[in-house]
């Protein structure tokens, strides 16, 4: 059980953090920081992330879909 007087050779068993890795910003190729202080990540800022949600929220973004075939056509050769 440890105690509050740990031997420092315990706290050297921790490996060090790495630094946040730096990508760069969708919207306008700023570089920025993917860590938790950063909360618009991986955006740069609060504008870029609003204009990325805005793109989606008129629908210049789209996932595209395969739409399902018509029940009502017979199936083409090598279907």
């Amino acid at each position: 059980m440890a105690s509050a007087d740990t031997p420092a050779s315990a706290a050297a068993a921790i490996p060090p953090r790495r630094p946040a890795p730096e990508v760069d910003c969708p919207a306008c190729g700023t570089k920025t920081r993917f860590e938790p202080a950063n909360p618009y990540r991986p955006f740069c800022s609060q504008r870029c992330q609003a204009h990325d949600f805005g793109a989606w929220a008129s629908e210049n973004y789209r996932v595209a879909v395969v739409a399902p075939p018509d029940p009502d056509q017979p199936p083409r050769a090598g279907d």
